[in-house]
């Protein structure tokens, strides 16, 4: 994963993405167990995007750089790894405060535990479900900080459900 985060990094130099982060189950492995994940999903500011985004420049420049596109993901140094726009209020954040990490030398970030559970929490699948309660029962967040979050993101019901569902 070591070149594939570089090349990343090259995109963001290049000028065609923003601020980025790793987030989804790959993001979760920097606070919990490792679990199968089939890609990386990589949430990406787009500064000044239009008001439809293309990610073919992103496509192109991974092209030119013997990478192959496979579905809705690139195939980057052996990961398959989707680009993902940070639209939401919620995601901005999430990618605007992600905590820089080094990754066998190679400068990465990657969201805080707390902006990964509300995220799951908002997103709601079941296998979403599943890794906010891992994070639960792991106690890596800091529960004050997932509580701001939550408040600020109007996501506060959810939680309470969330509770309600899966008591701890």
């Amino acid at each position: 994963m070591r070149d594939t985060l570089s090349e990343i990094n090259a995109l963001r130099t290049a000028g065609l993405i923003g601020q980025w982060a790793i987030g989804g189950a790959m993001g979760a492995t920097f606070y919990l167990e490792p679990v199968s994940t089939y890609d990386l999903d990589i949430f990406v500011i787009f500064e000044g995007a239009p008001l439809i985004l293309t990610l073919s420049p992103i496509y192109d420049f991974l092209k030119a750089r013997g990478h192959t596109a496979d579905g809705d993901a690139v195939i980057v140094h052996g990961w398959p790894v989707q680009f993902l726009p940070a639209e939401s209020a919620l995601l901005r954040e999430a990618v605007g405060q992600a905590r820089g990490i080094d990754f066998e030398g190679v400068p990465a970030r990657v969201m805080t535990a707390e902006h990964l559970m509300a995220i799951a929490l908002q997103t709601g699948r079941g296998k979403d479900f599943a890794r906010l309660l891992t994070f639960v029962e792991s106690q890596t967040a800091d529960e004050a900080k997932l509580r701001d979050i939550l408040g600020r993101h109007n996501l506060g019901p959810a939680w309470k459900r969330f509770e309600q569902n899966f008591p701890s």
